[in-house]
């Protein structure tokens, strides 16, 4: 009975472990210093994060479940003590490793920002490989190396590795507005490729600009791969 019990303990114990959230944060859109401090709130515990533009920010560690986070400039007492309105986003428990990314939204009253999930579980993104995130109405299309990139609005694509070993690879990329029949040029480039590392790269609206920005960012965390048997 006793070897039960410790073999249930274990179990639940491992579970717990692979089950816990990891998160790294984005502001797209945001000024080159955020004004802070912000802090990470998953309804029991908070921690103060970074908010970086340019650069993802250091690895946050949550706690495993489903989650609801809230962006906020000052730790509650408890989850009843969050102003109404905060920013906040939901996490599958499957959803192991994520980004946070932030936008600016005036409309916000409590905070004037916004936040998404993107899943970056390791079975999504290889190393090598790049995950694109097109976070607008408008959609792209071209080439990234000798693979083709069609990336509708508000959707996700993977291109496996556009090269080898650490070789450059030539990109370009088209876009078009909903209403209008015409193609824009977007990029046309040579960008380098890190077989270390996998690349995230997002598509989003800037200002008052037509064309869409396109900014890619290497992470070299593999956090969570499974071990070849």
């Amino acid at each position: 009975m006793k070897t039960v019990l410790l073999f249930l303990c274990l179990a639940a114990l491992s579970s717990a472990q692979e089950a816990a959230h990891s998160a790294r944060i984005l502001f797209l859109n945001g000024p080159q210093a955020a004004a802070g401090p912000y802090y990470l709130f998953d309804g029991k515990e908070a921690q103060e994060v970074e908010l970086p533009r340019m650069s993802f920010s250091p690895v946050y560690d949550l706690r495993p479940g489903n989650l609801k986070l809230w962006l906020l400039t000052k730790p509650p007492v408890d989850a009843k003590s969050v102003p109404e309105g905060a920013p906040f986003v939901l996490v599958p428990a499957g959803v192991t490793d994520f980004y946070l990314i932030c936008g600016v939204d005036p409309s916000n009253q409590v905070l004037p920002i916004q936040m998404r999930l993107v899943n970056a579980n390791s079975d999504k993104i290889g190393r090598g490989e790049m995950l694109w995130f097109n976070l607008t109405a408008k959609s792209v299309a071209g080439k990234v190396g000798s693979q083709d990139l069609r990336l509708g609005p508000e959707t996700t694509f993977l291109v496996k590795e556009p090269a080898t070993g650490d070789n450059s690879y030539p990109i370009e990329l088209y876009f078009r507005v909903k209403g209008d029949d015409r193609t824009h040029p977007l990029i046309e480039s040579q960008w380098s490729h890190d077989s270390r590392t996998r690349s995230v790269v997002f598509v989003f609206d800037e200002g008052k600009r037509r064309a869409p920005r396109v900014m890619a960012f290497s992470d070299f965390r593999m956090p969570k791969e499974k071990k070849e048997q």
